[in-house]
């Protein structure tokens, strides 16, 4: 398919719409939405067109499916990955080129086999790799070694599935040989490929499984469809284990380059699970973080080059184009988090950018085996089901009413912009702070958070530009002031706050001596806000939330020159960090900042000068810890008072003539802030539903029998 060319825009960004030739198609402008996995694969293919579909309407030029499954042999279950094993699975995701077409992009697909990373739980194969060589990500995993024959056969996988694509009309055909995963990276790196035949031994032969995989696609494929690889070039192993941009990387693009049509070129880490090195979260990676690397190998190609480094801003892109290290803009986040950013940098709108923030939080979903969500854009995977569109709202059916929303935090934030932009008469937000953000304001001040700000920053610009959204600072609102203050819905969103006594859940109860108006007791709030000093010597954080609270705050304390011990009953340090890539980054940075990580331990008692405790399996292993100071943050707690007796006066209310009360976000139930986001969002979308406190139904796309 050819698409149409864009004018170029007027203005400094007039480079990112100019149209570009990748072999036999021509992309619309420079935005090309990278392999992004959402959960949906073939197995929902209206969530997945719909998904897709809103990328393409917001601009971008080409729009690539997740990882797309060859072959039976390459099972992901129980992650919902793409699939093209048979026809079926390529007339699924037809449904996603037939609407990506129809708005005017081009649609790509990605294939991918695992090799020795291939768990096969649903089809229970054994798996094919290079060698024999277990994995390391997956426990307990191993394969078998191919003969030649075999990999004759793989290849021929391939082009089975290419073929599948293009049938159901597929422009971009990509080659994945990235993150470890794909089985042509794994014979390009001695890390993997340990075999002594044509396939192994010297760099040449541990290309040709790739040369002839590219030779046997591009002779079955011709010219229908563009023929792609998104190739590693820096994978952080020792010496030649790995590939080096310089040096392997390099050497492959020009024994290849003839015939590719484009090179997606990243960064990755030295295993699968180290793949937060490619989806780099921003406590460690900035912005255009993999350029660097690409330009060393950038020279060796004369096709067009593609890479992702989390872009947001429209000058980052222009300058990494100008100076020829890409000639396309790579994005699987940032266009998550907004998909119609290309539109918006076209239209001079781009202070109303939603920017990705790099928390990873969409990635975490892929990785608990989930669909996607996202902090910043709450409608990102209800497209289909729940029929969003980020750049539309339907005037309520009750937009006659006024409404009081209090607490400016996250959900809060989305609630009080949604309801304004469906054209509710009046909306007030009320917090007893000054500024907006909740529990945002000073989250962002802790180690490598900052640019979490953006959820504050994009709703702060949003709302100042709708007029009848009003925010109203430094007002704590009572019940009596409730029921006083004339609005005909009262939304609560007034937060959480952390436990004073050491609740958690692993106890279920508080723990003995923890007592945070002690002066050796700390929480969060005490340390980040409230300015309580934290007393000279020691300090233990103890951790039973497992996400990024307590670890920042190691963190923190450590770079204060604090001497910290870290102790958390989970077997690891701030275990969902797993899900968000940052694990095994935070790990090396605690450990290099000289803090003592012990897992698998409870506190028992925290007395001045000692915290005693014992390992979570052995209940007679007692340890006491000499601290000066112990920082809790075991669990959050719903700030419900106001909503509780507000709900316990339906008299009051309904002389108040308050039709609607409702708690969303942490107040409710304390969770992740891509929840509270949602839950803010889903309130403002359904306002006008029978009951907004319940969530409309929605289609599921399943097997009925």
């Amino acid at each position: 398919m050819m698409t149409r060319g864009e004018a170029p825009a007027d203005g400094p960004y007039a480079v990112l719409f100019e149209p570009v030739e990748v072999g036999p198609v021509t992309l619309r402008n420079r935005f090309y939405a990278t392999p992004q996995c959402s959960g949906f694969g073939a197995d929902r293919p209206h969530a997945q067109a719909y998904h897709r579909a809103m990328k393409a309407a917001g601009g971008f030029a080409v729009v690539h499916t997740e990882w797309c499954a060859i072959h039976p042999e390459a099972d992901e279950w129980p992650a919902v990955t793409g699939r093209l094993w048979d026809e079926d699975d390529a007339r699924n995701l037809g449904l996603m080129v037939e609407m990506v077409h129809a708005e005017g992009a081009l649609a790509g697909v990605q294939l991918g086999f695992n090799g020795a990373h291939s768990e096969n739980l649903e089809t229970r194969r054994p798996a094919r790799g290079i060698t024999q060589v277990p994995s390391n990500t997956f426990h307990f995993h191993s394969c078998y070694e191919m003969t030649e024959a075999e990999i004759v056969e793989l290849q021929g996988f391939y082009v089975e599935a290419a073929l599948r694509a293009r049938e159901v009309g597929f422009d971009v055909i990509n080659v994945c040989a990235n993150e470890n995963a794909g089985i042509p990276l794994q014979f390009l790196m001695r890390a993997y490929n340990r075999r002594d035949d044509r396939y192994g031994g010297p760099f040449e032969n541990r290309a040709r499984f790739l040369l002839e995989l590219l030779e046997r696609l591009r002779g079955a494929l011709g010219d229908s469809c563009a023929l792609t690889v998104r190739l590693a070039v820096e994978t952080h192993h020792d010496g030649d284990l790995g590939m080096r941009p310089e040096h392997e990387a390099r050497r492959v693009i020009e024994m290849a380059d003839d015939l590719v049509d484009l090179w997606d070129l990243e960064v990755t880490g030295r295993s699968m699970a180290e793949w937060g090195e490619s989806a780099g979260p921003s406590r460690f990676h900035r912005e255009g973080y993999q350029l660097a690397a690409v330009e060393k190998a950038r020279s060796a190609t004369a096709k067009p080059v593609v890479n992702v480094g989390r872009f947001v801003h429209p000058e980052a892109m222009v300058d990494a184009v100008r100076r020829g290290v890409i000639d396309l803009v790579g994005m699987a986040r940032p266009g998550i988090a907004d998909p119609f950013l290309p539109t918006k940098i076209r239209e001079n709108r781009v202070d109303e950018i939603r920017e990705c923030i790099g928390c990873n939080i969409c990635i975490s979903r892929y990785e608990q085996k989930a669909t996607i969500v996202c902090t910043q854009n709450a409608t990102i995977g209800e497209e289909y089901r729940r029929g969003w569109n980020p750049e539309r709202f339907e005037p309520a059916a009750d937009a006659d009413r006024d409404v009081l929303v209090i607490g400016a935090g996250p959900a809060g934030m989305e609630c009080a912009l949604v309801l304004a932009r469906r054209g509710m008469r009046r909306v007030h937000l009320v917090d007893r702070e000054r500024e907006l953000g909740g529990h945002l304001r000073w989250v962002t001040q802790l180690p490598g958070l900052g640019e979490w700000a953006r959820v504050v920053d994009y709703r702060k610009i949003a709302l100042a530009k709708l007029r009848n959204a009003t925010f109203v600072p430094g007002t704590e609102l009572s019940a009596a002031d409730v029921l006083e203050y004339g609005a005909e819905l009262v939304v609560v969103a007034n937060g959480s706050s952390w436990a004073r006594d050491g609740l958690n859940g692993f106890d279920h109860a508080p723990i003995r001596g923890a007592d945070a108006s002690l002066p050796h007791v700390l929480v969060p709030e005490q340390v980040m806000v409230e300015g309580k000093p934290v007393p000279d010597g020691p300090v233990l954080v103890y951790d039973c939330e497992g996400y990024y609270m307590a670890a920042s705050l190691a963190e923190r304390l450590a770079r204060e020159g604090r001497e910290v011990t870290f102790v958390t009953p989970f077997a690891e340090v701030a275990p969902y960090m797993d899900y968000t890539l940052e694990a095994i980054g935070m790990n090396r940075l605690l450990r290099g900042l000289g803090v003592a990580l012990v897992p698998q331990h409870r506190v028992a008692e925290v007395a001045a000068g000692a915290v005693r405790g014992h390992h979570v399996h052995d209940e007679a292993a007692d340890v006491e810890w000499p601290v000066a100071a112990t920082v809790l943050c075991t669990q959050r707690v719903s700030d419900a008072h106001l909503f509780r007796t507000l709900e316990a006066d339906p008299e009051g209310l309904e002389q108040a003539g308050i039709e609607g009360l409702y708690r969303i976000g942490d107040c409710f139930v304390p969770r992740i802030a891509a929840e509270s986001v949602f839950e803010g969002h889903r309130l403002g979308r359904e306002i006008d539903s029978p009951d907004p406190s319940e969530p409309l139904g929605f289609p599921r796309e399943r097997l009925l029998v």
